[in-house]
């Protein structure tokens, strides 16, 4: 049984259980041909919920240094991403009237996938990324980029060094910190004052809502409602004035923020989004109790359909190593004898296996010279993109399988 432990919200103590998977690995913990004979480090992953603040969340189990330090994820090898990106650059420049003589921040700004678009637009950026690997690939593109945590002390570094930021952008990073007040500390002091601050997160309602239990690892500390999120920038003296709801990543919100003493005006989205929470329940206990069962049953479609496909002598392949494909299979003890490779982009992840079922990770050319019989889509978020890069494989009778949030044979 797990112990109860601090909120990192409000400090309450976490007692009531959303969904346990059980012990997993890391999973971008990637492993190469010379840690094959190495054992490797499980973790509980166990999705708790505060009941005093409701932010669902799990107990830190390693530390960020270890997470975060040498990592797998580069955003430049999503072409959806790629676009998101751009689109995103464009509004942001129209809609704040950025120039030459404006600054843009971004914190986790991984390849520097983003701030190229602005870099391009000739307005000056500086990236903030933890990983030397993935700071060293923006860098390379003309991103300037520091190779740092954020936090109170580093954020008020950068912005006596660099200045403070027009635009600050804290896309898919607010997940991934354990210390809540220290992250968003960091994000005000590089804030100018009347700046705008820009974060994208994964929707807790989606979550919820559409069964997506494997976007839960342990580089996501926290899932975030709107609720959730607003109490804790207030609780740094930030203000929510305006909330978008977007598609991305199964169902993503991108909260606009500023200094609580901003003259921006609060826009009436923020208060119909959180209306809408409050009546789907997000503010009572009742809301998690089927999330645990619905996880339970798209384990088992899983295992059945791979069973079924091996007893009668096909071939599953996966496309993608993504981390949330990592808790899939984790959780559903899935190992290279019902899917005997997977295939990936990203060639810092060709080569390697998944964590944990040991599953190799092969180039994309693999899957023309196998031609197995389905293709099993680990990040589901991008299957639209995926089917139409890979259609080919109809020409030889080959069909694609989605797995949450029910499994799905497409058409």
């Amino acid at each position: 049984m797990t112990s109860d432990f601090p909120c990192r919200l409000c400090g309450a103590p976490v007692r009531e259980s959303v969904l346990d998977l059980g012990h997993s690995p890391l999973a971008n913990a990637f492993i190469s041909s010379a840690e094959v004979s190495a054992p490797e480090v499980f973790y509980p992953l166990h999705v708790r919920l505060c009941g005093t603040c409701f932010l669902v969340q799990l107990d830190a189990q390693a530390p960020p240094e270890q997470i975060f330090s040498n990592y797998a994820y580069f955003s430049s090898f999503s072409e959806s991403w790629l676009r998101h990106g751009k689109l995103f650059a464009e509004a942001m420049i129209a809609m704040l009237g950025l120039s030459p003589d404006s600054h843009v921040v971004e914190a986790a700004s991984n390849d520097g996938y983003l701030l190229r678009h602005f870099v391009a637009a000739r307005i000056p950026v500086l990236g903030i990324e933890p990983a030397l690997n993935v700071a060293q690939a923006a860098r390379a593109i003309g991103v300037p980029t520091e190779c740092t945590f954020l936090g109170a002390r580093s954020g008020a570094e950068l912005a006596a060094r660099h200045g403070t930021a027009d635009l600050l952008i804290a896309n898919n990073v607010l997940a991934h910190v354990p210390d809540l007040a220290d992250f968003i500390a960091g994000l005000r002091a590089l804030l100018a004052p009347e700046g705008v601050l820009s974060l994208e997160f994964p929707h807790l309602l989606q979550l919820l809502g559409h069964n997506q239990f494997d976007t839960i690892y342990h580089e996501h500390f926290s899932y975030f409602s709107l609720q959730t999120a607003r109490a804790a920038l207030e609780r740094q003296q930030l203000r929510v004035a305006h909330v978008e709801e977007l598609p991305t990543h199964g169902g993503s919100l991108r909260v606009f923020a500023c200094h609580a003493a901003s003259r921006r005006a609060s826009q009436p989205s923020v208060d119909a989004l959180l209306l809408a929470e409050q009546h789907a329940g997000l503010q009572s206990l009742a809301a998690y109790r089927n999330f645990a069962s619905q996880a339970q049953r798209a384990k088992r479609q899983l295992l059945h359909f791979l069973v079924d496909r091996a007893e009668a002598g096909e071939i599953v392949a996966a496309y993608g190593a993504p981390a949330k494909g990592n808790t899939l299979l984790n959780y559903c003890g899935v190992r290279p004898d019902l899917l005997p490779f997977t295939v990936d982009r990203n060639p810092h992840k060709q080569g390697q296996l998944l964590p944990g079922t040991r599953i190799p990770i092969l180039a994309p050319e693999r899957i023309e010279q196998v031609r197995p019989d389905y293709l099993l889509i680990l990040p589901w978020n991008l299957r639209d993109e995926i089917v139409q890069q890979l259609e080919h494989i109809r020409r030889w009778g080959g069909r694609f399988v989605v797995p949450i949030p029910a499994l799905e044979v497409l058409a």
